[in-house]
């Protein structure tokens, strides 16, 4: 039964429509568990009726004129407990109840196990048997399989492929959605759904002539050469809007049609299997993507959606479809399954002004994009009604990755209300660039930046950046095709120091492993969160540690400003003391060559729940310490932020990590050692708040957030952070800690300084 469980669950995920899904489900389960009847419900959470879906067994009826009233019968008592129901005479039980064409009672032996998504309950799967009873393996089975089928149902009851009401889609009331905020700001507008210009899977297996080979390798070819015209014009035409980092994310999709790689493989295929060339470019590149996408790293997955894009327009090309969108109207919101880098330059800039894209991550190359075009981004929007959505009316919310859908008059001038405030403070925040990060009382507080591009330079230092907390060296690394020279990583870190000299400039050695690989270095692991990332990968390979450190020497030489090293993913104390014996290395070997080198700083990110215990002896090995709050409230919590089944439980503010975040502190006043924030926390203005309460000597975050933390600081005094703090060490939820600092902020007056709203209510 369990090798009929992985191959019905793993059907089921193949990629088939639902419809085809739940007809397959029901029918399958009727012969694995050779009982007589197997039926699929929805649970309709507006009406509470159960709708069946699928039916095997029952004949000659139609599945949605099947409705069961609310908390009624046998399946209603499912929906109620929310746990299977293993009956082997339904006809005794009090609650069984008759509907016409589909009777509780018609079997005795009745097994229903509920279908839940999120702690709610979307449906109900049930088994009815006439002569066998059902076995606890039989209850097991069908559990397991509601557990899996609950992505698939959720999904559909979303995107509306389930039909649960009469209501024309651009009728439907407002509705909103949750994806992940990938660019700040808010953008009301119209829906533009636009989809690839052909499909990779649509292209058929077709063999030809020797003598059509010829003829086939110039289709290919003349498809090619428009497809690198079209992403040259593409560049060109964002080269005024964006930096060289994001301008060179054009340059890897060249890189990727370089005769010398897939195009050749592409050549190969036609030439010694015979086939159209159409099916050559299907079958290499998606054999290359699925070699990506089956790695762990989200980064090597979302360069296989990049892969997919450029296969699509080569297919486009030997169709002879147009790329060029020039029907965009004003005021668009490009909506898509997954937005690409090359969609973005087909539409008229002037006329877009939000992004919406089902697929994608934090790594995705269309997030870099629309931060660096200043558009309001959600991604990795899962369940909207992406096929329903096209020219609707859409509030694009990239402060908390929110979108709602058909939003009625009161929300579209809340929202409208919401940007006004926004601009009129945005306004006055642009006056702090080079005011100092002082409190009412006197206090001076470090903001820093976290930086990775060339191109975040200027504009860090226009924010008022003061100095370099998180330089993740790890982005040049992945921007390349193989690990970058010591002198190309020194003339790099040097354009960063020199930018920011003479203020301190802190390294982070090469951070990669868990969701963070290079494409020309994979670590595949079953769990990588858990495994070989960050100084554990370095420490291994002293040779890739060692040159970094060199490069980082060379470049700050002659400079004012100050190197700190910091050192990533550290879980204990030999691994700071071979780390430092490496460093010291480094700093022999470039002085011997001439170099004018300082003696740097070196500190350690506070990342890993180890270390918080051992804190009293880690502060005396190093110059200072920085919380990486992003991966220690990970660890701490057992809770990925990028799950969607636990991000609810993903809380900066949980008290196990307030309390943690003052022992750090105090450790640190003790030994007179200073110590900082480089995670998100820092970035908001209750984290930034609280973390000055407790002392943090430094506030490293992305640009974006800089003005608005820096206006808080000069407007607060420490003494009421540190009243602030005292209180919230006292409370048992993160939701009574976060509601109380923002109660304190409306208070003070400070409550402009906020997100221009307050979190939506699906965000609780």
């Amino acid at each position: 039964m369990q090798d009929a469980l992985q191959d019905l669950i793993s059907d089921l995920s193949g990629g088939v429509s639902f419809s085809r899904a739940s007809a397959m489900l029901v029918t399958r389960v009727t012969n694995i568990l050779n009982c007589d009847v197997c039926s699929l419900f929805v649970l309709d959470s507006k009406t509470q009726n159960l709708q069946l879906l699928a039916n095997e067994g029952y004949r000659d009826i139609e599945p949605n004129r099947i409705v069961v009233p609310p908390q009624t019968g046998v399946i209603g008592l499912v929906v109620k407990r929310k746990e299977p129901l293993n009956l082997t005479n339904v006809n005794e039980h009090p609650d069984v109840y008759f509907v016409e064409g589909h009777e509780e009672n018609a079997y005795p032996n009745f097994l229903g196990v509920p279908i839940l998504s999120q702690r709610r309950v979307v449906g109900v799967l049930l088994a009815q048997s006439e002569y066998d009873e059902f076995s606890e393996d039989d209850e097991g089975f069908l559990t397991s399989l509601a557990t899996s089928f609950a992505t698939h149902l959720s999904h559909a009851i979303a995107t509306n492929e389930i039909a649960l009401s009469s209501v024309p889609p651009k009728q439907r009331e407002e509705q909103h959605f949750r994806g992940y905020a990938g660019s700040p700001g808010i953008a009301s507008g119209t829906a533009v759904l636009r989809h690839p210009h052909a499909q990779l899977e649509d292209v058929t297996y077709r063999v030809i002539e020797p003598s059509e080979i010829d003829h086939e390798l110039m289709e290919f070819n003349e498809a090619l050469a428009i497809v690198v015209q079209d992403l040259n014009q593409g560049r060109e035409r964002m080269q005024s809007v964006l930096g060289a980092e994001e301008l060179a994310l054009f340059d890897a999709y060249l890189h990727m049609l370089d005769d010398d790689s897939l195009p050749q493989e592409v050549r190969t295929t036609v030439m010694n299997e015979c086939v159209w060339s159409q099916t050559a470019v299907s079958s290499v590149f998606s054999r290359h993507i699925r070699e990506l996408e089956r790695s762990e790293s989200s980064y090597l997955a979302e360069r296989g959606q990049d892969l997919r894009d450029l296969g699509q327009r080569i297919l486009a090309a030997m169709q002879r479809q147009d790329h060029v969108d020039n029907d965009i109207p004003p005021n668009s919101i490009l909506v898509a399954q997954e937005v690409s880098a090359s969609m973005l330059t087909e539409v008229p800039a002037e006329n877009l002004i939000g992004v919406v894209s089902v697929e994608g991550s934090m790594n995705s190359h269309v997030t870099i994009l629309a931060r660096a075009l200043n558009l309001p981004a959600v991604i990795g929007a899962k369940d909207i009604p992406l096929l329903d959505i096209d020219n609707l009316s859409l509030i694009v919310d990239g402060f908390y990755g929110e979108i709602v859908v058909n939003p009625a008059p009161a929300t579209v001038t809340h929202f409208e209300e919401l940007v006004h405030v926004e601009e009129s403070f945005q306004a006055e925040l642009e006056e702090l660039r080079d005011l100092p990060s002082v409190t009412l009382d006197g206090e001076r507080i470090n903001v820093w930046v976290n930086i990775g591009l060339v191109s975040e330079i200027s504009r860090s230092l226009d924010l008022g950046a003061e100095g370099i907390g998180l330089f993740r060296t790890e982005v040049p690394f992945a921007n390349r095709n193989r690990f970058p020279t010591e002198e190309e990583q020194r003339r790099i870190y040097r354009e960063h120091m020199q930018a920011f000299d003479p203020r301190p400039v802190t390294m982070r050695t090469l951070d990669i492993g868990g969701d963070k690989d290079l494409p020309y270095f994979k670590i595949e692991e079953e769990n990588p969160f858990l495994g070989w990332r960050g100084i554990r990968v370095t420490l291994d390979h002293p040779d890739i540690f060692l040159g970094q450190v060199r490069a980082m020497f060379k470049a700050n030489a002659d400079l004012e400003g100050i190197l700190r090293i910091m050192l990533p993913m550290i879980s204990n104390i030999e691994e700071i003391e071979i780390a430092k014996r490496y460093i010291e290395q480094a700093y022999r070997e470039v002085t011997e060559e001439g170099v004018n080198a300082k003696q740097p700083q070196i500190g350690v990110m506070i990342e890993v729940p180890s270390l918080i215990f051992q804190r009293q002896q880690v502060v005396k090995l190093v110059d200072f310490l920085a919380v990486g709050t992003n991966d220690l409230t990970q660890y701490m919590l057992a809770a990925s932020r990028t799950n969607p089944q636990v991000a609810e439980l993903y809380q900066e503010f949980d008290p196990s990590m307030v309390h943690a975040l003052r022992m750090l502190a105090k450790t640190a006043h003790e030994a007179r050692k200073p110590i900082g924030i480089c995670g998100e926390l820092a970035g908001t203005v209750e984290g930034a708040v609280m973390c000055i309460g407790m002392g943090y000597d430094v506030l490293s975050m992305n640009a974006t957030n800089i003005p608005r933390v820096k206006w808080v600081i000069r407007n607060i005094t420490m003494t009421n952070c540190r009243r602030i703090v005292a209180r919230a060490l006292r409370m048992q939820s993160s939701k009574e800690i976060f509601n109380f600092i923002r109660e304190q902020l409306h208070g003070a007056g400070l409550d402009k300084a906020l997100p221009p709203h307050e979190p939506p209510a699906i965000f609780f």
